[in-house]
C-alpha cells in the first residue's frame, strides 16, 4: 500500500519514524482554532497511555476488533498480552505502519465489516466515526451485528458543551444546527490535505438514548474533564432473541 495526498496521520507517522524527529498534525475545525496532533503521540507506549486507555484495554475480551486503530499500539499492548486482534484504519500509511509492525492490519471501512467479535475497540474519541448525532444509531446498530453474544462495545467520547458555555454558566449553541456536538474537521501534514470531515462527539445521555432504542444498554466506566469511557452490551431481553 501506499501513501495517497489525503493521508496526513500517515505520513507523520512515516516522517516521525523516520528522522526521529517530532512531527505535528495540523487539525483545523469551523469553530475552534487550529489544534495539533504529534506524531509521537500516535506512537505512545503502554505507560505514556492516559488511565482511561488502561481501563479500556483491562476491558477487552476474546477476539478484538481495533477500529480506527491508528499506529497499532492499543492492538500491539493487547497482542503482547494473548489476545487475538484484527485492526481497522482508512489511513494507507497507518495501516502499512502495523503491518510493518506485525500486527494483523487492513485498510477497510467500519461499516463493512462482517466477521464477528467479541470485542469491538473505539478510542481516541472513537465514537466520532459517526459523523453526526443522526448517524449515531446506524452505527451502532452495525456494531450489534457484528458483536458476539456477551460481546462489548468499548468506546470514548467527549460531552464538549463546556466550549459554548460562558463564564456565568449559559449555553450558547446554533438553534439551526442539529447538534451542538456535530464537528467538520480538516487535518493537514506537509503537502498531505483531507477533505473536510464529519466528527461526532456525543453526550452521555445521547448515546444512552440510541443505544437504548436498538436493544443496547451502556455503562460509564470513567470520566475526566467531560471525557468519558463508555461499555456498550447486550440488554438481557435482545440477546436472546438477537444472538442464539
Amino acid at each position: 500500500m501506499s501513501s495517497e495526498k489525503n493521508d496526513p496521520i500517515g505520513a507523520a507517522i512515516k516522517a516521525y519514524i523516520s528522522t526521529n524527529q517530532e512531527q505535528e498534525i495540523i487539525v483545523s475545525s469551523e469553530i475552534c482554532d487550529d489544534d495539533v496532533i504529534p506524531a509521537s503521540y500516535l506512537l505512545r507506549s503502554y505507560d505514556e497511555m492516559p488511565e482511561i486507555e488502561h481501563l479500556a484495554l483491562k476491558r477487552c475480551k476474546g477476539k478484538v476488533l481495533d477500529i480506527g486503530a491508528g499506529a497499532g499500539i492499543h492492538a500491539k499492548h493487547l497482542i503482547e498480552n494473548g489476545f487475538d486482534v484484527d485492526s481497522i484504519d482508512l489511513s494507507p500509511g497507518a495501516v502499512d505502519h502495523m503491518i510493518n509492525e506485525g500486527l494483523n492490519a487492513r485498510l477497510e471501512d467500519f461499516y463493512s465489516i462482517t466477521d464477528e467479535y467479541d470485542t469491538l475497540l473505539m478510542m481516541m474519541n472513537g465514537l466520532g466515526i459517526a459523523g453526526s448525532l443522526s448517524n449515531l444509531g446506524k452505527t451502532l446498530e452495525h456494531a450489534k451485528s457484528i458483536l458476539a453474544k456477551n460481546g462489548r462495545l468499548i468506546c470514548d467520547s467527549t460531552d464538549i458543551q463546556y466550549l459554548y458555555t460562558d463564564k456565568d454558566g449559559a449555553l450558547w449553541v446554533d438553534l439551526n444546527a442539529e447538534y451542538y456536538g456535530n464537528f467538520k474537521f480538516q487535518m493537514h501534514f506537509e503537502d498531505q490535505l483531507t477533505d473536510w470531515f464529519e466528527w461526532l462527539y456525543v453526550d452521555f445521555d445521547k448515546l444512552c438514548d440510541a443505544a437504548q432504542k436498538i436493544g443496547l444498554k451502556v455503562e460509564k466506566l470513567f470520566e475526566e474533564d467531560h471525557h468519558y469511557l463508555a461499555e456498550i452490551t447486550f440488554m438481557d431481553n435482545t440477546l436472546n432473541n438477537d444472538k442464539k
